[in-house]
């Protein structure tokens, strides 16, 4: 049956993002929470809005044209029930869905996504739905190595104040080696895939003038990366890391209000 959308209430989408998505940590800048209803159930919530950089994101994408923030959205998050997770045709009904709403509703020339590497998701979902590749970066998060909880480097602002105090410096980036070695945490870098989707007859045209992204091979598994830092700036390749969604040493937070945070993929220095 055909899939209908409706804005939510943050009350009403954050819970359910708690619930299913495999991250907890909220972007702070959202425009929309958008429920996506099969046959009158809520079946999905997707958030749109911009990370961190929110003008940065669509000028670095196209240089050449003075692009402003208002120009698109990105979905920040996209969650499923989980008797929808793992069925494609859902998920390639939401996003057709989601476009339609877009277009209906706002003044949008692109609508813009990151498939997150870091936890294996290549982007297979917005592949199938006719979103176009724009490649790859490289970004990093941390792991707690007794509990398994994943830290974004959104949510180290407390580490990061210890961490200099640690090293006997004013003011930490990037948490150091040696500090992480001192708490037990792992800095692992992965890949982060970018997509969009021209909205408009403009946005396709503008997309055309940028030929470094015309035919880029889709990602695969095989394209999927992970590292492990071991030494200062040193690092070894290691399989899919896990991560243990409902450990929250570092982000309790996330687990007894609403409050939202900034998480947008940050590249590696």
């Amino acid at each position: 049956s055909p899939l209908s959308i409706r804005e939510l209430d943050a009350e009403t989408a954050v819970p359910f993002i708690r619930a299913y998505h495999y991250s907890k940590v909220l972007p702070r800048l959202n425009k929309y929470f958008l429920g996506i209803y099969r046959d009158g159930e809520l079946s999905g919530v997707v958030t749109l809005g911009w990370g961190t950089q929110p003008l940065q994101t669509i000028q670095k994408l196209f240089p050449r044209h003075a692009l402003l923030t208002a120009h698109y959205l990105e979905i920040g998050k996209m969650c499923f029930l989980p008797s929808e997770n793992g069925n494609g045709y859902f998920g390639s009904l939401a996003l057709s869905a989601l476009i339609k709403w877009v277009r209906e509703h706002t003044g949008c020339l692109f609508l813009y996504t990151l498939a997150d590497g870091i936890m294996g998701k290549c982007g297979y979902v917005y592949q199938a739905a006719n979103f176009r590749y724009l490649g790859s970066f490289t970004t990093s998060v941390y792991r707690d190595r007794e509990t398994g909880e994943k830290i974004h480097p959104r949510s180290t602002g407390k580490l990061l104040l210890e961490n200099a105090d640690f090293d006997g410096v004013k003011k930490r980036h990037w948490l150091s080696y040696g500090f992480c070695e001192s708490k037990g945490i792992d800095k692992i870098n992965g890949r982060m895939f970018r997509y969009i989707y021209p909205l408009t007859k403009k946005a396709k045209g503008i997309l055309a003038q940028y030929p470094e992204y015309q035919k880029l091979p889709h990602p695969k598994d095989k394209d999927l990366h992970f590292a492990v830092r071991v030494g200062e700036r040193q690092y070894r390749e290691i399989p899919p890391p896990r991560f243990n969604r409902d450990a929250h040493r570092y982000n309790p937070q996330q687990f007894n209000s609403l409050e939202v945070n900034d998480h947008e993929a940050v590249q590696s220095p």
